[in-house]
């Protein structure tokens, strides 16, 4: 029996790999397809035309507050724990940023009008950091201002026209200087995260 040459099996397999390959090259259904990428593009559809009033009982709009960063939290006076959670996590991360946050102001918008009138407000917003706002308005502004922030707040647990609480969406909104949206923290951010990303986004030198 005589024994194959192993070099003479090795060249023929050689030309076979390269004339499919050059064949693969010239015409195109024989390649492999790659696969499809997806490119995002936009900016989220979060911001709006809104009219409140703050605690000082000053007229505030989406047009005054253009020229300064803003720090959006929509919540209500009643609530037990994640509203002032998260009020004194934003209190604390602009002390944290540093100089960049000086021209973030932060607002705090109630979804409870009923019962969030001028003067509770500026008795709630006291409690954390000096420049915070806290805006209400007529039932009716408060949902235009919901509405233009993708917000949800809908009564629950109702025990009396005088004692519920407030279901809400919990994220907090970085707007720019123009009120478009920049980024967003989860309700479980913690201010060291809500720092860092401040300085981030809002260093000059970027």
């Amino acid at each position: 029996m005589k024994m194959i040459n192993s070099k003479k099996l090795i060249i023929p397999a050689i030309i076979l790999g390269g004339t499919l390959l050059l064949l693969a090259m010239y015409f195109p259904g024989l390649r492999p397809e790659r696969p499809v990428e997806r490119v995002v593009e936009g900016t989220a559809a979060i911001g709006g035309s809104f009219t409140l009033v703050d605690q000082k009982n000053n007229l505030v709009t989406s047009e005054s507050l253009k020229g300064k960063f803003t720090l959006v939290y929509f919540g209500f006076t009643n609530c037990p724990d994640i509203c002032p959670l998260t009020l004194a996590t934003m209190t604390q991360a602009l002390s944290m940023a540093g100089p960049v946050a000086d021209d973030v102001l932060p607002l705090f918008i109630t979804v409870d009008p009923e019962r969030d009138t001028v003067t509770v407000m500026a008795d709630y917003v006291a409690n954390f950091h000096p420049r915070f706002l806290g805006l209400t308005g007529t039932l009716d502004q408060v949902r235009a201002a919901t509405s233009a922030y993708r917000v949800y707040f809908k009564k629950a647990k109702v025990v009396s026209p005088e004692d519920y609480m407030v279901d809400h969406s919990g994220s907090v909104y970085l707007m720019d200087q123009t009120g478009a949206y920049m980024t967003h923290f989860k309700p479980n951010a913690t201010p060291e995260q809500m720092a860092a990303r401040l300085r981030t986004d809002l260093d000059p030198r970027r």
